[in-house]
């Protein structure tokens, strides 16, 4: 990679630092197994002065559903589960779902009706996406409102990850299973999949099988006291600017409950812990004399399993959507300059990873920023990297 052109990343990151819509960032960037760029930017907490650092902790939220997405993949390898199992094999509440639908009736106190699913919610619809579940926010939110459901967040409950997923059994769908793509708790059931399965909890799981094969020391669900000072404050980009929504001692990732193990957006890492995660998928499922899963099984991870359910709702601009994240399907996919087949996703706080194969690259940004506003940086710094490998494998 040309380092010259990659400083356009760095002028980028600093440019929005020094337009105060962004307190800072780490970029973590490696081409061919050699890193390129691991570099703070910016404040980890303006407030305090402490300056952001290479080995900050970050909440990554959605970027923690390719790891249980690897857990599950690893149970499939070990025949604990088959891909194609039903949900109910497992949970056994989930046998007899129902689907919300517009209640036909305008004057209706209720605003949905159910309908029986058509057919049994299997694993393969939950690493999809395409399991029906959603959010607690589509057709039949008012029942999930109700139950106290909604939104991602799991830190501040005072449950299990198995007693919220029997609840959710309890709920509507928000569309017939396989029939649509629909962002949601399918990762977070798949989290008490694994649990099931494997006899073990979802913490204990991930440090055995994958976080510490791959040296991964600072990712876990909980924030441990004397890492505190290294956990990144969340910022806001407002009307009125960039202000502190949640700091290092109102945190429920250090204060709170720590019940709920969700595997779906529950996770803290830090750019070189998740840098070392992606470069073992890059690697075809090995790191460093770890096997972690099959380089087959690595390959239906980053290949389209959902048609055009993912490109034709808006959000995938000609992606597909293989198990945990967005695939793309030709050069151009997403509007931007990039590679086909590589693969990627990213997080309600703003961080974004990607992982292409053919370049032999992989790069992590991780921020803090909740809302993001108006800020564009994570649509573009892949163009920021990419604009810098100037020779193609």
């Amino acid at each position: 990679m040309d380092e010259n052109r990659l400083q356009r990343a760095d002028s980028l990151i600093l440019r929005e630092i020094e337009a105060s819509r962004l307190a800072g960032a780490v970029l973590f960037v490696a081409r061919d197994g050699k890193t390129v760029r691991y570099q703070a930017y910016g404040m980890a907490d303006k407030t305090a002065k402490i300056p952001m650092q290479e080995d900050t902790i970050f909440r990554i939220a959605s970027m923690s559903k390719a790891v249980t997405t690897v857990a599950i993949m690893i149970l499939n390898e070990e025949g604990k589960l088959d891909l194609g199992d039903p949900l109910h094999k497992f949970i056994p509440a989930f046998k007899d779902m129902k689907v919300a639908y517009p209640n036909p009736d305008k004057n209706a106190s209720q605003k949905f009706i159910t309908k029986p699913a058509n057919r049994p919610i299997t694993l393969l619809q939950l690493l999809t996406h395409t399991s029906g579940l959603g959010y607690g926010w589509g057709v039949g939110t008012e029942a999930w409102q109700t139950a106290g459901i909604t939104g991602w967040f799991f830190a501040n409950r005072n449950e299990n990850i198995g007693e919220v997923v029997e609840k959710m059994a309890l709920l509507p769908l928000e569309a017939q299973p396989g029939e649509s793509w629909v962002y949601g708790y399918s990762t977070d059931v798949l989290g008490r999949v694994v649990e099931v399965a494997s006899g073990m909890p979802l913490d204990q799981f991930f440090e055995k099988k994958i976080f510490n094969p791959l040296g991964m020391k600072d990712s876990g669900f909980w924030l441990p006291s004397h890492k505190a000072g290294r956990l990144a404050p969340v910022y806001g980009l407002f009307d009125d600017g960039l202000r502190v929504v949640e700091d290092n001692t109102n945190t429920q990732y250090l204060n709170g409950p720590k019940k709920c193990l969700s595997g779906g957006a529950g996770l803290l890492s830090t750019a070189h812990d998740y840098g070392r995660f992606i470069s073992m998928l890059l690697n075809n499922g090995s790191l460093d004399g770890a096997q972690i899963l099959a380089p087959k099984s690595v390959e239906m991870m980053r290949t389209n399993q959902v048609g055009e359910l993912y490109s034709n709702i808006g959000w995938g601009r000609k992606q597909g959507f293989g198990l945990g994240f967005w695939v793309n399907e030709q050069v151009g996919s997403g509007n931007r300059i990039g590679t086909a087949h590589a693969y990627g996703w990213g997080s309600a706080y703003y961080p974004i990873y990607a992982v292409d194969p053919k370049e032999k690259l992989i790069y992590v940004f991780l921020t803090q920023l909740m809302p993001s506003g108006n800020q564009k940086i994570a649509d573009h710094i892949g163009t920021m990297i990419y604009q810098a490998v100037l020779t193609l494998y």
